[in-house]
């Protein structure tokens, strides 16, 4: 029988944070780590980090160059990763004929159970209960509505979309079927029918090539935004004993049926008027959220992964596993959730975890990376552990209120609105959550606040200022041989400016125009101690340039705030004409629905944008008449740019 001593190279099929997830294990285990890479990766931390890293021309899912570099530096294993091919039946079959040890289940199983609708045949066949659903995309009379359109080879939330009437069935139907072609190179789609209430919970398997099988407990995975995972936790909020027992078993009988091998999960859905369980699906992978599982159990699934590929049993059963306290995690994700969590982009030019409270971070970023519309926009897992559910809530929150984070705009504020809900700490977390209680989008500082943190950090530009000058620096800032009028700067956050005006004193302390005083302790250049009107607080600080102009990004209060330096003197530059309908992010223009002189409505489709293999309806604001079309099918699009210029109505009353 073959170990883990066998194994003393393994190459990792995927990217960011998953790659370097493995990587970690895997050097742990004494294991030479490879990475492959595209050119949108080049100065990625997994690239740098692993021992070799080989380009790959045609990308992630180019199968053919993945397992040549696995040969050309003699690598005795793949791990997929999740995304891109961890669920290609054929990607592994071709592994394994290969001769390299695929991390992962058999390739009859990816197939089998990669198949939604074959998963719910297999779920059928083992007695566990499933939604009613059809692979005809006309049988919505069978299926009942409302619907969920989902890809048969899918998962992540692409390919699916909810339709409440029979109205909006087709046109749902082809998107997804464009998005699961996209994504997952099959366009096949189904039917199946929505529960509104409920809850999103999967069972974490582990099974060996010997017979040995178990679960490690479940995750609940309710929280979501556009049928995508942001919070999942373990154990679930509101699980009986009875119903963990009864899906851990169903979960188990599953698995011993399909003879599954590996980490997988077997996900379902419990409604949460009636307290039934339905399958959904299994995936055949590493879950992104399997860290929770982890903290709780004290197992290393990707350890355990890499023991069961090379041969070795479990060497434990059901009753051996234990669980301790609660675990939960908060994707952090470049995208605005003010804007409907619309992927965003940018230069992060501030990312900087604070030291406590301790939390795990799981990441693929570093300070000073770009992040693009190539790839999916999660930044990074943050998870807590803790001996009660609302400590682990807590300390999450805290952990993501003091980390620094500026450049690109983020659901970071979102989330800890989230956890710090009084409805999430009372358990109430089924996956209408968002819909029904309407998070913060955005931080919610007073004005009082604010205006402490727009003083904060003119303090911190004077004494920055200062700190860079190259003659006199050792004069006091604002220094004068006579009475001079009194230093200025204009900090905007949004459309609010902040006027600061201040004069240094001989104490060292700084006078405020409005009535305000000052007194820096400490300055560093990333860093202030500053005390205003009497409150202290220790902020961190990024100063970044950009065409638009400085921004100092500033944490602190719970927060990020971003303060624009006004400059004193303006270019003018263009501007978006008046009715123009603007990108909201990069992306490649799909459809064009309106033509130049066509008569629109409000809410009117105008055309469909495509960013990071999702489909984004671009609707008109008003009615009018369309007057521009400035772009073409097929075409790439920036962030901002004008697309079409929309004429509105003239409003009865209003005119001269």
């Amino acid at each position: 029988m073959s170990s883990t001593s066998s194994l003393s190279s393994i190459l990792v099929a995927n990217r960011g944070e998953i790659a370097r997830r493995v990587f970690r294990t895997a050097r742990s285990m004494g294991m030479h780590c490879v990475a492959v890479f595209v050119e949108a990766d080049a100065d990625a931390p997994f690239v740098t980090e692993a021992d070799e890293a080989v380009r790959l021309a045609g990308g992630y899912l180019d199968g053919e160059a993945i397992i040549a570099a696995a040969l050309s530096t003699g690598s005795d294993a793949i791990h997929p990763g999740y995304g891109f091919l961890a669920e290609n039946a054929g990607f592994a079959a071709a592994v394994e004929a290969a001769g390299i040890i695929w991390v992962g289940p058999s390739p009859e199983v990816i197939s089998s159970m990669g198949d939604k609708l074959a998963a719910k045949e297999a779920a059928v066949a083992a007695g566990v209960p499933t939604l009613p659903s059809s692979d005809d995309p006309t049988a919505d009379d069978e299926v009942g509505y409302p619907i969920l359109v989902k890809a048969a080879a899918g998962g992540g939330g692409k390919g699916m979309h909810l339709v409440e009437r029979p109205e909006d069935l087709a046109e749902a139907v082809a998107t997804a079927q464009r998005e699961a072609a996209s994504s997952f190179g099959d366009d096949r789609v189904f039917l199946e029918r929505y529960v509104a209430r409920s809850r999103h919970i999967e069972i974490q398997i582990l099974g060996d090539a010997h017979g040995g099988l178990v679960h490690l407990g479940e995750r609940e995975c309710s929280i979501q935004r556009r049928h995508q995972k942001i919070i999942e936790e373990s154990p679930a909020a509101t699980l009986s004993a009875e119903q963990r027992d009864v899906m851990g078993e169903s979960a188990l009988k599953l698995a011993r049926g399909i003879g599954y091998r590996s980490t997988g999960t077997v996900e379902f859905l419990v409604d949460e008027t009636t307290g039934e369980f339905f399958f959904l699906e299994v995936n055949t992978r590493l879950q992104v959220e399997h860290p929770v599982t982890e903290e709780v159990t004290g197992i290393d699934l990707v350890r355990e992964q890499l023991r069961v590929a090379a041969g070795e049993p479990l060497g434990y059963g059901q009753d051996d596993i234990g669980f301790d306290g609660h675990a939960i995690e908060a994707r952090l994700y470049a995208e605005d959730p003010a804007a409907g969590f619309l992927p965003a982009t940018g230069t992060l030019v501030a990312w900087r975890p604070a030291d406590e409270p301790a939390v795990r971070w799981d990441t693929g970023v570093e300070e000073g990376n770009h992040v693009g519309v190539d790839f999916d926009p999660m930044l990074a897992k943050v998870v807590a552990h803790g001996p009660t559910r609302s400590e682990a809530a807590g300390r999450l929150a805290l952990a993501l209120e003091r980390m620094h984070l500026g450049g690109v705009t983020t659901n970071r504020d979102f989330l800890v609105a989230t956890l710090r809900h009084e409805a999430f700490l009372a358990g109430d977390t089924t996956t209408d959550f968002i819909k029904r209680h309407a998070p913060a989008t955005g931080s919610t500082l007073s004005t009082t606040t604010t205006r402490q943190l727009a003083i904060a950090a003119a303090m911190w530009l004077q004494g920055h200022n200062r700190s860079a000058a190259r003659v006199l620096d050792r004069i006091p800032s604002g220094w004068r041989s006579a009475r001079m009028p009194a230093q200025q700067v204009i900090l905007a956050v949004g459309d609010v400016e902040h006027d600061v005006s201040y004069r240094s004193q001989r104490d060292g302390s700084f006078t405020i125009h409005g009535g305000h005083l000052a007194v820096v302790h400490r300055w560093s250049p990333d860093e202030l101690d500053v005390e205003v009107d009497g409150v202290r607080r220790t902020v961190r600080i990024t100063l970044a340039g950009d065409p638009a102009g400085d921004h100092l990004h500033l944490t602190g209060a719970g927060t990020t705030t971003s303060f624009r330096v006004v400059p004193r003197f303006t270019v003018p530059g263009t501007e978006a004409p008046s009715g123009g309908l603007v990108a909201p992010m990069p992306g490649r223009v799909l459809e064009i629905r309106a033509a130049i002189g066509d008569t629109v409505t409000a809410g009117q489709t105008m055309l469909l944008l495509e960013a990071m293999k999702m489909e984004h309806h671009m609707t008109a604001p008003f009615d009018g008449t369309v007057t521009e079309v400035r772009v073409t099918v097929g075409g790439q699009v920036e962030n901002g740019a004008v697309l079409l210029v929309i004429e509105p109505d003239e409003v009865e009353g209003q005119g001269d």
